[in-house]
């Protein structure tokens, strides 16, 4: 299956000042991380320098550097950088370090798979097909599984795939949204509770990881995780077993455990949110699902492989027309929901048969002074009038507010000011989140 390969441009680090002057690392796969944590590439002991410092990648025309919320920063001369791209040899300035990015002619290959989808992940482009390299690679082991990327981009759809190719498949896959729970449920929802643990425990329940014994466990959202349960999810992997709240026995679980988060972990980890040792547990595997806008070729695998499950799934004929115009002019759009806007978008196509408006066009004024959210419903009666308003009202404001934060429902929530599940069941209910498509 990974019979093919990718080239990407291979590129080196040298402290050349510092505590560490003279400590070297070469890029493996197209990354490098410098940071003091224990899994870092080019790993230093400048107590100015954070774990997880900064990271580069190599890109078609240069390297991106990211700093990842490091506490004195990065900078490249008197000019502290965020985010950028080098394209010629640079010297970063870290803490007390100074650090020399080297860009040779050097050559990496990545392999990708022969295929345009693994399990109902779909995408031929060369991103999606290093991920499928890389799942298929980590389906048959038993090693936790960390996938990351925006909201709307496949992770749990990635999770499954890992379980449904495992030797696992006929046993349990169990979902727990990290993000979705009250904080003070979420430990109960994990490990479970003894009758009377806490007030409305009326009986005993089992924890997700019991009930998944045998097979896989997801953590959805994983960076949403209460700093007060995690090391209790900490013991739990590490010791393989389990005690419910209030209970005062553990029970051992056999569980493999693949996570999610469209946060950057090591930047949790620098800001004290994150434990550095359940990161190290979580992160044995990274997958990282790419954006919707960064791989606009998959539109023509993707369009009409959608249009013809939402026809399935909705009961409607099949046979929707999706001219080749059409896709090209989804190609205009960033989708900031991704591949989980992009469904949206064409069960609204399908059903309605019209082409209708991109989310962060509805409210925009039209001729005549008429915005889309009012248009037409002067023919409805009064009652469904103002019903339809509502959830037009609803839809964009949600899609506004998820666009400006990049699919973060943690903040969309603190933003909009009301707690992460009111949103959730928002964004259920008007479609704008499938449960089935993450």
């Amino acid at each position: 299956m990974n019979d093919l390969t990718v080239v990407v441009r291979a590129f080196g680090a040298e402290v050349i000042e510092g505590p560490d002057k003279g400590a070297r690392a070469t890029s493996i796969e197209g990354r490098l991380t410098v940071g003091t944590a224990d899994d870092a590439t080019l790993r230093l002991t400048d107590t100015t320098v954070s774990r997880y410092h900064l990271e580069l990648e190599a890109a078609v025309d240069g390297v991106v550097l990211r700093d990842l919320g490091s506490t004195n920063g990065t900078a490249i001369g008197t000019m502290m950088v965020r985010e950028g791209r080098l394209t010629e040899t640079a010297v970063l300035k870290l803490g007390r370090s100074k650090v020399q990015i080297t860009l040779d002619g050097a050559r990496a290959t990545l392999p990708l798979s022969s295929s345009v989808s693994y399990g109902a992940l779909l995408g031929a482009s060369a991103a999606m097909r290093q991920v499928y390299a890389t799942l298929a690679r980590a389906a048959p082991t038993t090693a936790s599984v960390l996938i990351l990327g925006e909201s709307g981009t496949g992770k749990e759809l990635a999770a499954r795939a890992v379980h449904q190719e495992s030797e696992r498949a006929a046993r349990p896959f169990e979902v727990v949204d990290c993000g979705g729970l009250p904080p003070t449920l979420i430990e109960s929802e994990l490990f479970g509770h003894e009758r009377g643990a806490f007030t409305g425990a009326t009986g005993d329940r089992e924890g997700a990881f019991e009930r998944a014994d045998g097979g896989t466990i997801f953590l959805d959202e994983l960076g949403e995780l209460p700093l007060d349960v995690q090391p209790k999810l900490l013991r739990a992997l590490g010791e393989s077993e389990v005690r419910r709240v209030g209970g005062r026995r553990s029970k051992k679980v056999d569980v493999r455990v693949v996570a999610a988060t469209n946060r950057d972990l090591r930047r949790e980890v620098n800001a004290g949110r994150f434990r550095a040792d359940l990161y190290y547990r979580l992160a044995v595997i990274q997958v990282r699902m790419p954006a919707l806008r960064e791989r606009l070729e998959d539109l023509e695998v993707l369009v009409p492989e959608l249009v013809k499950r939402i026809c399935a799934e909705r009961r409607v004929a099949p046979g929707v027309s999706v001219p080749e115009e059409f896709v090209e002019m989804l190609g205009q759009h960033t989708w900031p929901g991704n591949v989980r806007e992009l469904r949206n978008y064409l069960e609204q196509y399908v059903i309605l048969e019209v082409t209708p408006p991109f989310a962060t066009d509805v409210g925009a004024d039209e001729g005549g002074g008429e915005g889309a959210l009012v248009r037409g419903l002067e023919a409805l009666p009064l009652r469904a009038a103002k019903a339809e308003l509502t959830d037009r009202f609803e839809r964009w404001y949600l899609s506004r507010l998820l666009a400006d934060t990049r699919g973060n429902v943690a903040e969309a929530a603190r933003r909009a000011g009301v707690d992460r599940g009111t949103v959730f069941r928002s964004m259920r209910r008007i479609g704008l989140r499938d449960p089935d498509d993450r």
